[in-house]
């Protein structure tokens, strides 16, 4: 019987196992729901004709140019110019309403002139019944409603064919009478299901959304029940969180009190592996795509004010408003996700204590891999926009639906990258994996990194010519729960990584933090995907989960709130014990801006806007964009500058490291960001929720009403905000990463102390990280199987 040396027996877990059933238990649950929710999405969403028929027989437009309009619609890059059943973006009109809206208007004209005693009541009857066969496949329409299609039909080849930039768009977008044919033919269908009744009850397919009295759209008694249902449990669900926190606060938490006295190492002393050096280079092209995104979003700012030109310049011409937004959407996801694989790099070779050779190749590979994505979208969407003949239904030209707009090929080629990332990952920190429980903070750390590729994937699902409502349902697993549940998860892991490497909290209470987030965030995450898909002509069951499940997301941030205190503290601790200072005090100030901006953006503006009855009168507003910008800025952004900064302190000289600029850029971020929120974003979104409840819907996402001259003025107010953020905020935080990759120390070793960061210990702190005795040296008495290893850090080659 052989017996297991010390470097290959396994370490026990670190904390009780009901840890880890009650996430199993959470995460079979929500997948479960979500697996029964992608069914119903399937086969019982609003129906997509094979064709629409006149009363005589004749085709008025057919299943194949619904969703060649549809691709028509992508492809040109509408959906980031106005929106589909709400989602899209906000400048332009959103077409089902606009669509319903010319429609009813249409419909109640013709009436009137045949004579009819009560067109209104009469348009609404016609409208709202549902003439769909499923036998055939055919919807009947009436001789109004197609006198209606035609008319339409010239309105939208009036507005896509104008040879001016007066819309903020390309001059002559769209002049092809088959695509214009084919576009409305896409809006129509989303009307027709707006308006007419789902089998068996007094409602639409889209759960009478849009608001439109037209044809008798109003909230159902589902909207408002849910909303109140909602409400009910985001209380009790405080309560409970309140309850717990108050009878078990010292067992769960950051945990300052429990951590050790030690003394940090101070940047200089430390020495750094080639891999990590390579992380300069990412985090200095991650600023760069800051840069650019947020420049490219003051563009697309200044279209809400002046949509013909920018100073003077006919910027349309160049970089139409769509483009514009395109591109913002985009980088946004790609250099917060990019900062965040640096980040992983930097850290993988501390967990395991060693890195492997030629590591530092691969990251440089993906990095260039990374860079080639970049160039692809770009690229490529700018050509899918202006719209050649060449491009059309290229896959790599061919944009996609919003936030997965880059084309095809550089969607997969993304994914494949993400892979190779997770690949470079599990290289370096194999040699730890095999030693630790399956659910100690190595092996979490590779879970949550693997969730990132994995849950992006999901996105492939979501093709141009997907059934609108299943491709809302799989994109939205991107937007939601690849962002906001599973990015989260994989910060939280570094973050409480991080912090257990600086001997500031204890394992078992990291792997605690851990394993709560995943539980509070799941809990409410994974259902809560579907508040997006209220009014995607999804049945009503996913609204109703969507709403309950979506306002128990409140709870986690709510807790993070409570415990910022506490771990905006940690570090301070730290430095008050000794004369070493803190080396990460702007890194941590970078993570509490985190706690506040998750709180307030994701979770307060979240749910001001997640309730059905909210929700039903504001999709498409401003308020959107005020959730938006407040978490992912607020939230992914900040984390992403914290961790390059944390990073950069180790790369970049302590004689040349820029305190100053550091404190700068986060006050100037953090400041500049509430300006564009409270002084503009906010009160802009209120003020179009209040038109959209007493004016309607349609009149609210109008051109008409965006420039009106009160809204303007909130528009201008935002720049004094933007310039700080831009000149004060990114400026300085550019020049931070170019000095590391200019002055960056030279890389000088392969291994190192596992999971110590920098840190020099005394005897009580080693006995606390390692649970071995003060002064009894090294021997097997850890509960950690890498603090067992006779050479402490294993080979240095792969």
């Amino acid at each position: 019987m052989s017996i297991k040396s010390p470097q290959e027996s396994t370490s026990e877990i670190a904390i009780s196992k009901g840890w880890v059933q009650g996430v199993a238990l959470v995460l079979v649950f929500g997948f479960l729901v979500m697996g029964i929710l992608a069914y119903r999405t399937y086969s019982d969403s609003m129906p997509l004709p094979q064709q629409a028929v006149s009363t005589s027989g004749e085709v008025v437009f057919t299943e194949e140019e619904v969703t060649e309009g549809q691709q028509i619609f992508l492809r040109r890059g509408l959906q980031q110019y106005g929106s589909i059943v709400g989602h899209g973006a906000y400048l332009g009109p959103d077409y089902t309403a606009e669509y319903l809206r010319l429609s009813s208007e249409h419909v109640r004209e013709s009436l009137e002139a045949q004579g009819v005693a009560d067109p209104q009541t009469a348009t609404r009857e016609m409208l709202r019944t549902n003439r769909y066969d499923p036998g055939s496949g055919d919807v009947m329409l009436t001789d109004e409603q197609i006198a209606a299609f035609e008319d339409i039909r010239g309105h939208y080849a009036d507005f896509f064919g104008v040879d001016t930039t007066e819309h903020g768009l390309l001059p002559s977008k769209i002049t092809d009478p088959e695509e214009i044919h084919a576009l409305t033919a896409f809006f129509a269908w989303t009307a027709w299901a707006s308006a007419a009744e789902r089998p068996g009850h007094d409602y639409s397919y889209t759960n009478n959304w849009p608001p439109e009295p037209r044809v008798d759209n109003k909230p159902t008694a589902d909207i408002l029940v849910w909303s109140g249902i909602s409400l009910v449990a985001l209380l009790a669900g405080l309560g409970i969180l309140f309850a717990i926190y108050g009878r078990w606060s010292r067992n769960i938490g950051w945990k300052g009190s429990e951590s050790p006295s030690l003394r940090f190492l101070q940047p200089g002393a430390v020495g750094i592996t080639k891999a990590q050096k390579a992380t300069a280079w990412f985090f200095f092209v991650v600023s760069l795509l800051f840069l650019v995104q947020s420049t490219l979003g003051a563009a697309v700012e200044h279209y809400r004010v002046e949509l013909s030109g920018f100073f003077g310049l006919d910027l349309a011409q160049l970089l139409p408003f769509n483009l514009s937004r395109t591109w913002h959407v985009q980088l946004s996801l790609l250099w917060t996700a990019a900062a965040f694989l640096a980040a992983a790099i930097f850290l993988a070779p501390i967990i395991s204590g060693r890195e492997p050779k030629r590591q530092h190749w691969l990251a440089y590979g993906l990095l260039g891999a990374l860079t080639v994505v970049v160039v692809g979208m770009l690229g490529g969407t700018a050509v899918s926009i202006f719209g050649p003949e060449w491009a059309k239904g290229s896959i790599f030209f061919d944009q996609q639906w919003e936030y997965l707009d880059l084309p095809r090929f550089w969607q997969i080629l993304l994914v494949i990258g993400l892979f190779l990332w997770i690949i470079i990952i599990y290289r370096a920190i194999r040699s730890r994996l095999r030693t630790e429980s399956k659910f100690n903070m190595p092996w979490l750390f590779l879970y949550a990194g693997l969730a990132i590729p994995a849950f992006y994937a999901v996105g492939l699902l979501a093709t141009p010519e997907t059934h609108l409502t299943v491709a809302e349902f799989w994109r939205f697993w991107v937007v939601h729960l690849w962002v906001e549940d599973f990015l989260e998860l994989f910060t939280t892991v570094m973050v409480a990584y991080v912090f257990v490497m600086l001997g500031v909290v204890r394992r078992k209470i990291a792997i605690q933090v851990i394993l709560l987030d995943v539980i509070l965030y799941s809990m409410g995450g994974v259902i809560g995907t579907m508040h997006h898909l209220y009014f995607s002509g999804t049945p009503v069951e996913h609204m109703a989960l969507g709403a309950f499940f979506s306002a128990l997301e409140v709870i986690p941030l709510t807790f993070l709130t409570i415990e910022a205190w506490t771990f905006l503290q940690l570090g301070a601790r730290q430095e008050s014990r000794n004369s070493a200072p803190f080396p990460h005090r702007w890194a941590v100030m970078f993570l509490v801006a985190v706690g506040f901006w998750n709180f307030l953006g994701a979770g307060v503006f979240g749910f001001l806007i997640n309730l059905p009855i909210v929700s039903y009168y504001q999709i498409g507003t401003a308020l959107t964009a005020n959730h938006a910008h407040g978490s992912m800025m607020g939230v992914y952004g900040m984390l992403a500058i914290g961790l390059a900064l944390f990073a950069l302190r180790y790369i970049i000289p302590p004689d040349r490291w820029p305190d100053r600029l550091a404190k700068l850029s986060f006050w100037s971020l953090n400041i500049g960001l509430a300006w564009m929120v409270f002084a503009t974003l906010l009160p802009l979104g209120v003020m179009q929720l209040w038109n959209s409840v007493n004016l309607g819907y349609y009149e609210a996402r109008t051109l008409g009403y965006i420039t009106q001259p009160g809204n303007v003025v909130l528009e201008w107010l935002r720049m004094p905000g933007d310039v700080l953020f831009l000149l004060g905020g990114i400026l300085p935080f550019v020049w931070i990463c170019w000095l590391g990759v200019r002055h960056g120390v030279k890389a000088t070793v392969t291994r190192m102390e596992p999971e110590t960061l920098f840190v020099e210990e005394h005897e009580e702190a080693r006995e606390d990280r390692t649970g071995i005795v003060a002064g009894t040296g090294g021997g097997t008495g850890s509960r950690y199987a890498s603090d067992r290893r006779a050479d402490g850090g294993g080979e240095a080659g792969p």
